[in-house]
């Protein structure tokens, strides 16, 4: 079964050492998507990439950086989505956070039946 639907992709941009209560803030945030019955969660670790302090990270063997940059991408439905903006609000200090319109193919069962 093929599905097409609009949602939002969710795309927030943090670094690795960044925390919330003690613990890596992209776990917290992943955690709390979960608990919120999205869709589902990724986390990317980047290579390389430079934030608001223009401060480049990378994983170059002479210079290992331990604080990487991190995508967490999350794609669901607005309804879905909005669900978990409060809760960012509250976790995050410093990054940065883009919505976008998406459209959704998704292939077999579906997750929820009330949508």
């Amino acid at each position: 079964m093929k599905l097409f639907k609009d949602g939002l992709l969710l795309r927030i941009l943090i670094g690795e050492r960044d925390t919330y209560q003690g613990r890596p803030l992209h776990e917290q945030i992943v955690q709390k998507a979960k608990e919120l019955d999205l869709a589902g969660a990724t986390v990317i670790r980047g290579m390389m990439g430079f934030g608001a302090n223009s401060r480049i990270h990378t994983t170059k063997l002479l210079r290992l950086s331990q604080d990487m940059p991190l995508v967490i991408e999350i794609v669901d439905s607005e309804a879905y989505i909005n669900r978990l903006l409060p809760h960012l609000d509250e976790m995050m200090i410093e990054g940065l956070v883009t919505l976008e319109k998406a459209t959704v193919i998704q292939y077999g069962r579906r997750r929820r039946e009330k949508e």
